[in-house]
């Protein structure tokens, strides 16, 4: 893996256990080695997509990010859809941002594909 618990604990506030977070870097590594794998993108950004990408992980499934809240009729939204991909939360549009080869862009806006295979 390329990025560490606590590199992912410097950019999201969380209260899952490191164990949890481990196994998010994991799904992680897996994806960007996949789809990043085969780009000439320099190991640093790799560790750094992987991080933002593992925090995105986190907000997308375990703890969604509230985008607005009531009191009286308790309700909440959330910032986000599944529908969205990376696009969906401010973590995962870093990724997309770091990704020079633009192919988390790509994958994003359904201009490519990918197939996940594990390591």
């Amino acid at each position: 893996m390329r990025t560490t618990v606590e590199a992912v604990k410097k950019i999201i506030d969380t209260v899952l256990s490191d164990g949890i977070i481990e196994a998010y870097i994991g799904d992680a590594n897996i994806f960007i080695t996949n789809a990043l794998g085969d780009t000439d993108l320099d190991s640093a950004t790799l560790a750094s997509i992987e991080k933002w990408v593992s925090a995105h992980f986190i907000v997308a499934t375990r703890e969604r990010l509230a985008k607005e809240e009531g009191a009286g009729g308790a309700y909440i939204k959330y910032i986000g859809e599944f529908k969205y991909g990376l696009s969906g939360t401010m973590y995962g549009q870093q990724a997309i941002l770091l990704d020079t080869s633009e192919t988390l862009s790509d994958l994003d806006k359904g201009k490519k594909t990918l197939t996940l295979t594990a390591l």
